[in-house]
């Protein structure tokens, strides 16, 4: 049985439709919850335990339509007839909810073949099950999907290495595919093969004008939505998205970074090749011509501060993009890449009475156990430990630089990208 609040009953009838069983029966509360009073949820309570009780006693209730769930093995793609005029052909993609309203790139079997052949990848290669229908992405639909979205064959080992890092555990891919909040995977790229390729990790890094950035990003949102099934209005529930949405992938900046990169912090080798996905919620723009690090510092993390952030209610993992110019005010001042994470997080604590009532209370309970006591005088840290800020540089010159708040429920999860022989 599946227990969904009205607004929600459609996720959870296509999450049970994609998980094979689409007539186990679905409890249903009314939402919302928040403008009632205690005695009427506590009448709504009562009504919807006895109508879940009801459910579950009913004949035929239970699990046997699980064995009519997909399988798990890495079956090959069927080939469709589809036409080949290219408006016709994005016509037929939209009316099945294949496209992401943008113009598609037909997949065809020399193309998807040809992209296979240059990764030495072999079609039936499972690379992850993806949240939330868990389909499998074989490396054959990934692809796919990555021809549909105009991806050149060398950027498919860097889309391969993002899509295994969105099914990790860590990264909460259920979470961020279903939720109302408007996050969206963030790729990060470093190493050799940024360069190679071309992902630009300089002047308009995170806008528009380079293939890579914009093709790669946008195959990992078509893999996310054609093989983990969250279309928008059913699975995908985002009050508003963002444009992220669409396509979110830079490089990071590495020859202008005074610190080591970020595969490199996170345990790879400088020659490595790596992504790291970010669970992100939007971008903020700080423009200051501070020349003191200290003052520079403090500017940016009360930027970070603000109430309505998920980061504060589940001690998240914010990120924060700074520019090479900001980067070399805090060099210049003395700051390791650990000091600026210290200092970021002793200055962005957020008092507790900041909160709207009801989400000072709900505060209380995520934060409660961490914390301990939270009164309205309490400095809330944004993450459990300074170590949780993920500092990356980036961009070209120009005093900004670029704060990342996150789902708050998801951790960053870092993959070395695999240069298979062809």
């Amino acid at each position: 049985m599946t227990i969904c609040s009205t607004s929600f009953t459609t996720l959870g009838r296509a999450q049970l439709r994609a998980l094979g069983c689409p007539d186990l029966p679905i409890a249903v509360i009314p939402h919302p919850f928040g403008l009632r009073t205690r005695d009427e949820v506590r009448e709504i309570a009562e009504r919807c335990a006895d109508e879940i009780a009801r459910l579950a006693l009913s004949p035929g209730t239970g699990a046997q339509g699980l064995a009519n769930r997909p399988s798990s093995s890495a079956e090959r793609a069927q080939r469709i007839e589809a036409p080949a005029d290219l408006e016709a052909f994005n016509e037929f993609c939209e009316q099945r909810r294949w496209s992401d309203g943008l113009p598609l790139v037909p997949p065809t079997v020399e193309r998807v073949a040809r992209m296979l052949r240059h990764a030495g990848c072999a079609p039936d290669e499972v690379i992850a099950a993806i949240a939330p229908g868990f389909g499998v992405a074989t490396a054959e639909r990934v692809a796919i999907n990555a021809v549909m979205a105009g991806c050149r064959p060398e950027y498919l080992p860097i889309l391969l290495a993002a899509v295994e890092a969105v099914a990790d555990r860590c990264f909460n891919l259920q979470g961020i595919q279903a939720t109302t909040n408007p996050a969206a995977p963030w790729i990060v790229v470093n190493g050799p093969i940024a360069r190679e390729i071309g992902v630009n990790g300089r002047l308009n890094c995170l806008g528009q004008g380079t293939p890579a950035n914009a093709t790669i990003g946008r195959a990992l949102r078509l893999v996310l939505q054609n093989i983990g099934g969250a279309l928008p209005g059913e699975m995908d529930r985002a009050t508003h998205g963002q444009p992220g949405k669409h396509s979110f992938c830079c490089a990071e900046n590495e020859l202008e970074s005074p610190w080591e990169p970020l595969h490199v912090e996170r345990g790879l080798a400088p020659d490595e090749s790596a992504v790291t996905v970010i669970g992100a919620a939007g971008t903020l723009n700080m423009n200051s011509h501070a020349k003191d690090a200290e003052d520079l510092l403090r500017v940016i993390a009360d930027s970070m501060t603000f109430p309505t952030s998920n980061d504060y209610h589940f001690g998240g993992q914010p990120w924060v993009v700074l520019s090479p110019e900001h980067a070399e005010v805090l060099k210049l001042g003395g700051f390791t890449k650990a000091d600026v994470k210290r200092r970021l997080w002793e200055h962005s604590g957020l008092l507790a009475s900041r909160f709207a009532a009801k989400d000072y209370a709900r505060a209380r309970h995520t934060r409660g156990p961490e914390l301990g006591e939270i009164e309205p005088h309490t400095r809330l840290p944004i993450s459990a430990k300074p170590e949780d800020i993920g500092i990356i540089v980036a961009g070209g010159p120009g005093t900004h630089s670029v704060y990342v708040p996150t789902f708050g429920q998801t951790r960053a999860v870092t993959r070395a990208v695999q240069i298979r022989n062809s």
